[in-house]
C-alpha cells in the first residue's frame, strides 16, 4: 500500500483489511487498524514515510520491528517509490484557503508518542533515511517557505494588519539561509515573530530535521520564534507552529555528529 501511495495509484484500505482477517483468525478491524499504525512507527525508524490515515504508535514489539526490517530489504519497488517521492521538485500552491491550514501540532506528552530515542542500531542494516533526503529537497523546502510568506500576510491581514502583512520578508533569500530563521513576520502589537519553517509531503508526525543554530536560536530568543511544521504538502498544505525552545516540544535526537581534529 506505501509503495502504491507513493507512486501516486490508489488501493483499498479495506479490502486489504479483509483479506489479511482471513489469514489472521478473524481479527477485529480495530486490531488490525492499530497494528498498521504500529508498523507507521517502524516505517518512521526504517526512515521511510507512512501510509496516510495510520498515525504512527509506538508502543510496538520489538519482533514487529525485525519482520519489517525483513520485509523492507528485498523491496525494490518500495526504494524506487520513496526516493522518486522525495526527490520529486514541489511548487507553491496558487491557490489556498488559508482558514484551513493551521492545525494542533503532536504533543510529547501523547500515550501513543515515543518518548525516548529509540537505539539508532536497531535498524542500522536497512535504513534508508528517506526522510533526511527529502529535508534535503531544495525546491520543496523553497516551496514551503514561500507558502508561509504568503500565510503571514494572510494571518496580518485577517487581524487588521496591513501594514504589517506588507512587511513580511522571506529572509533566507532576501539575507542568506544561515540565521536559523526563514520568515520574518510579526504579532499584532509589532513584535518580530522569526519562523523557521520545515516542509514535508507526508504526514503530521514526520519527523524533521533542525541544526544546532535553530535550536540554539529557539532557545535564546523563545519569545520571538516559531517553527512552522509544513505537511501533505502536495495533497493540501496543513501547518502546526511550534512557538519558543524546540526541546520543549520535541524529543531531540542527535543523528549526526561534526568530527574534527580541534
Amino acid at each position: 500500500m506505501l509503495t502504491l501511495e507513493l507512486a501516486g495509484q490508489s488501493y483499498n484500505k479495506t479490502q486489504h483489511r479483509k483479506l489479511l482477517q482471513a489469514k489472521l483468525n478473524s481479527r477485529s478491524d480495530a486490531a488490525i487498524e492499530f497494528k498498521h499504525c504500529n508498523i507507521s512507527a517502524v516505517m518512521i525508524e526504517l526512515g521511510f514515510p507512512y501510509i496516510r490515515g495510520y498515525q504512527p504508535r509506538s508502543n510496538y514489539q520489538t519482533l514487529l520491528g525485525i519482520v519489517a526490517e525483513e520485509q523492507v530489504r528485498g523491496t525494490r519497488s518500495l526504494d524506487d517509490a520513496a526516493l522518486a517521492a522525495v526527490q520529486q521538485p514541489a511548487i507553491t500552491p496558487v491557490q489556498t484557503d488559508f482558514r484551513k491550514v493551521k492545525t494542533t501540532a503532536p504533543s510529547r506528552h501523547d500515550p501513543h508518542v515515543l518518548h525516548e530515542p529509540r537505539n539508532p542500531l536497531l535498524f542500522k542494516a536497512v535504513k534508508r533515511d528517506y526522510l533526511e533526503r527529502e529535508a534535503q529537497n531544495r525546491s520543496l523546502g523553497l516551496a514551503g517557505e514561500e507558502f508561509v510568506v504568503l500565510f503571514e500576510h494572510w494571518r496580518l491581514n485577517a487581524l487588521g494588519q496591513a501594514r504589517l502583512a506588507d512587511k513580511v520578508a522571506h529572509v533566507s533569500q532576501s539575507k542568506g539561509d544561515g540565521l536559523g530563521y526563514d520568515v520574518l513576520s510579526f504579532e499584532s502589537d509589532g513584535k518580530e515573530r522569526l519562523i523557521e519553517v520545515k516542509t514535508t509531503t507526508f504526514g503530521r508526525d514526520t519527523p524533521f530535521f533542525v541544526s544546532r543554530r535553530e535550536l540554539a536560536l529557539s532557545q535564546d530568543a523563545k519569545d520571538q520564534f516559531h517553527l512552522y511544521r509544513l505537511f501533505e504538502f502536495r495533497q493540501a498544505p496543513r501547518l502546526f507552529d511550534l512557538p519558543g525552545a524546540l526541546d520543549q516540544h520535541c524529543v531531540l535526537d542527535p543523528v549526526s555528529y561534526r568530527a574534527s581534529f580541534g
